[in-house]
């Protein structure tokens, strides 16, 4: 995760959040700890408050991709022959779902999702548009926070 930091602040500057940013990407920004200073990374300004940290720093790796389909609420129904690659927890399937890859990509060419765009608008966007930074950080972080026990709670339960 650190070396995301570094890789944001040279490469990617429209990571890391401006709360204050008029552009809703920008309020959003993942690249929400700063490695820079000593061995407790520095929580940003972001919609995250401290009591992310451990879910958001729990992991040993950061997934970043430069070729995605993002549906937001705008959402398509898979085909039955593609649920399998359902995946209701955190984290991701990295290799898990290769047997479908070539099915899936014709699927998505067929129904005319460009990659690299945003098919529908995302979760709160019109609630972090309208907020001031201070409300949007509590209410993100407060309904991340809930999402993310929600998950551990199905995880168990499977």
């Amino acid at each position: 995760m650190e070396e995301y930091d570094t890789h944001c602040q040279k490469n990617l500057p429209e990571k890391i959040p401006d709360l204050a940013n008029k552009d809703f990407r920008r309020r959003v920004g993942d690249c929400i700890y700063d490695f820079t200073r000593g061995t407790k990374p520095r929580l940003l300004n972001s919609v995250h408050t401290e009591e992310n940290r451990q879910t958001d720093l729990g992991g040993l790796n950061v997934l970043l991709s430069k070729h995605f389909y993002y549906f937001g609420d705008n959402p398509v129904p898979l085909p039955d022959q593609l649920l399998p690659i359902v995946h209701r927890t955190p984290a991701h399937k990295s290799r898990a779902n290769e047997k479908f890859l070539g099915e899936f990509v014709a699927w998505l060419y067929r129904i005319g999702v460009e990659r690299n765009s945003l098919a529908g608008k995302p979760q709160r966007i019109d609630k972090i548009i309208s907020m001031t930074p201070a409300a949007c950080r509590s209410l993100c972080s407060k309904q991340d926070r809930e999402e993310n026990e929600d998950d551990e709670i199905s995880r168990t339960d499977e």
